[in-house]
């Protein structure tokens, strides 16, 4: 055996994939009631479409995964620990899926919400 390397080929992921498991993973998150858009025009656009992706941005530079994610908790849960937990959890899920090191998750929390009470 030579130390010859022989590669099968390349692998790409792209950020919407990214962004979809980021996104069930906040979805899953205990408080989370929901995923908000970043901005109006997207708020209109999601409502149009169901995008699996709604609620994160991803920036991926080769090395390195920077994402945004904007969420409505439930009102009377403790919004820093919520988001503390998303934030780790989003990191943990994307490094163990796709193997790829996540520089920061920043969660932007765009309104809280009273559930339902039956």
């Amino acid at each position: 055996m030579t130390d010859e390397n022989k590669t099968l080929g390349n692998i790409l992921v792209s950020h919407r994939a990214i962004a979809t498991v980021a996104c069930q993973t906040a979805l899953s998150s205990y408080g989370v009631v929901g995923m908000a858009s970043k901005n109006l025009a997207n708020g209109i656009a999601n409502v149009l479409l169901k995008d699996p992706t709604n609620g994160v941005e991803v920036r991926y530079d080769g090395n390195l995964v920077d994402m945004d994610i904007y969420v409505v908790l439930e009102y009377g849960t403790r919004i820093k620990s919520v988001a503390s937990t998303i934030a780790h959890q989003v990191q943990y899920q994307v490094e163990t899926t796709f193997g790829l090191k996540v520089n920061r998750v920043n969660i932007h929390v765009r309104g809280l919400r009273i559930s339902d009470i039956d």
